[in-house]
This record gives C-alpha cells, sequence and structure tokens, in this order.
C-alpha cells in the first residue's frame, strides 16, 4: 500500500474522547478494566476452543474466529485510546493513522460477517436440524470465513485506498480516539464527495446485509421457538437468542449511527460516544453472551483446570 507523500500533515492528533480533567483519569480506569476482559475472555476462549475437541464444530470454529477478531479489533485502537486519557497531547503519525484507519476498517467489516455467519449457523441447527451435518460440513464453514475476511479486505482497502487520496494542510486534530473514517475525512483541504460516496455504499452494504440477514434468521429461530411444547425450553431458548439479538442490535445499531447519517461537528461529538459500544463493550460482551453462559464451554473449562492441576 503507497502512502501518499503530497500530504502537508506529517501526524495527527487525537482529541480522545472528553476534554473534561475530572474525568480523566477515572475513564482510563474504566476503560483499561474493559481492556483486559475483552482480552482475557477472548483468548480464554480461543485457547478453551482449541484445547478441546468437542469444541470442534461449526458453531464455536466461528466463535474462535469472533474472538480472535475482537481480539486483534480491540487492539488496534485502545492502547492509543488509553494513552489520551493520560497524556496532555497524544500524536499519531500520518501513515501510523492510515495502517490504524486500515485494520480497524478490516476487523469490524470482518466481525460483522462472522456474526452473520454465526446467525445462519444458529438459524440451521433450530429450524432444520436433521440437515445440520449436511449444510454447514466444515468446507461450507470455511467458504463462510473466507468470505467474511475477502469481504473485510475489500472494504478496508476501498475505506483507506480512499482516504489515501485526500490532502490534509493545515488542521491536523482529530475529534475523535482513534483514526476513524469520518473524523479524520472532515481534516481533507480537498473535495470529500468521492469518499463521501464510498463510505455510504460499502458502510452501507456491510451493515444493511448482514444486519438484514440476522434478523431474518432469528425471526425463523423465534418462530421455531414459539412451536416448542416445553415452557421450560421455549424460555431457555428465548433467553439465549434475546441475548445474542441484543449484541448484535447494539453493534449494528451504534455502527449505522455513526456512519448513515449526514456528518457535522454535533453529530460527529455523538457518534464519538456510540462508537464505545461497537469498539469497547461489543468485543467485550461477546465472551459472556456467546460462551460464557454455555454448558459445553463450561464443561470444557473445568476439564481443561482438572488437566493442568493433574
Amino acid at each position: 500500500m503507497r502512502f501518499r507523500n503530497s500530504s502537508l500533515v506529517i501526524e495527527f492528533i487525537l482529541e480522545g474522547l472528553t476534554e473534561w480533567p475530572d474525568l480523566q483519569l477515572p475513564l482510563f480506569f474504566l476503560f483499561l478494566v474493559m481492556y483486559i476482559i475483552t482480552v482475557l475472555g477472548n483468548l480464554g476462549l480461543i485457547t478453551l476452543i482449541g484445547l478441546n475437541s468437542h469444541l470442534h464444530t461449526p458453531m464455536y470454529f466461528f466463535l474462535f474466529n469472533l474472538s480472535l477478531i475482537d481480539f486483534c479489533y480491540s487492539s488496534v485502537f485502545t492502547p492509543k485510546m488509553l494513552m489520551n486519557f493520560i497524556l496532555k497531547k497524544n500524536v499519531i503519525s500520518y501513515r501510523g493513522c492510515m495502517t490504524q484507519l486500515y485494520f480497524y476498517c478490516f476487523f469490524v467489516i470482518s466481525e460483522c460477517y462472522v456474526l452473520m455467519s454465526m446467525a445462519y449457523d444458529r438459524y440451521v441447527a433450530i429450524c432444520n436440524p436433521l440437515l445440520y451435518n449436511y449444510t454447514m460440513s466444515p468446507k461450507v464453514c470455511s467458504y463462510l470465513m473466507f468470505g467474511s475476511y475477502l469481504m473485510a479486505f475489500s472494504g478496508a482497502m476501498a475505506h483507506t485506498g480512499c482516504m489515501l487520496r485526500l490532502t490534509f494542510c493545515d488542521e491536523n486534530t482529530i475529534n475523535h480516539y482513534f483514526c476513524d473514517i469520518l473524523p479524520v475525512m472532515q481534516l481533507s483541504c480537498t473535495s470529500t464527495y468521492v469518499n463521501e460516496l464510498e463510505v455510504l455504499i460499502v458502510v452501507g452494504i456491510n451493515i444493511i446485509v448482514p444486519s438484514v440477514t440476522i434478523f431474518i434468521s432469528y425471526g425463523f429461530i423465534l418462530s421455531s421457538i414459539f412451536r416448542i411444547s416445553s415452557t421450560e425450553g421455549r424460555s431457555k431458548a428465548f433467553r439465549t437468542c434475546s441475548s445474542h439479538i441484543i449484541a448484535v442490535s447494539l453493534f449494528f445499531g451504534s455502527g449505522a449511527f455513526m456512519y448513515l447519517k449526514p456528518s457535522s461537528a454535533g453529530s460527529m461529538d455523538e457518534g464519538k460516544i456510540s462508537s464505545v459500544f461497537y469498539t469497547n463493550v461489543v468485543p467485550m460482551l461477546n465472551p459472556l453472551i456467546y460462551s460464557l453462559r454455555n454448558k459445553d464451554v463450561k464443561v470444557a473449562l473445568r476439564k481443561t483446570l482438572s488437566r493442568r492441576k493433574s
């Protein structure tokens, strides 16, 4: 990837989440704890799935990839975010900013399609259980993951390539805690019409297609749940689906709020707050929602701990 030398700005200043001095230290510890939980939860899940053969199923294959993405995704921007709370001026180079933007786009888009694949997997498991092993074969799962990463690669290249065509003159303070697309684009001293069109198309596709697929899948799942005769079984299945839907709604809803509306200084401040949900909250909650409430994962954890003791 070539970086433009025509840009007059060689570094950016990240403004951070808030300028209020009294909030800097409490927010530092809050997001540090959230990051530690995110790292431990996702790395723990990756380790459990890798060490326990009974978790080598399509559902846990997708969970493995989701945890890997969440770990990498949160590590792209959280260290810089934490520095904003303790440094007076948090500087990032032009190259570093474009690199951060690329990897952020790659991981966030891949998460969209992994969540979509997981919803499809649950749809097949609940609505067509007899065809599950055939429909969700290892080959199909590999194709779904390859497609997820391919869409992420193409989307990240489109976003970063369009950003590299812009020139940045004097203004270099980014109204955000990392190099996000819209806050960086606002600093350009050249026309951003092509970039705005590209963001609307690429983000629209990567939010609308997975979210519609997910909610259609869960619509069929809920329809099947309501046909379960056992009240206990129905309530258990509904609790599991509702927590998944809440996590997906937080991720896609906050992303849509940030990108699929006109940008302005006021809306950028609101978007900065909403971005906390899809950048920090959802990666932390995913291990809890998708796995730690799961009996198979608890059994795998006990087995792994007992092996280490013996």
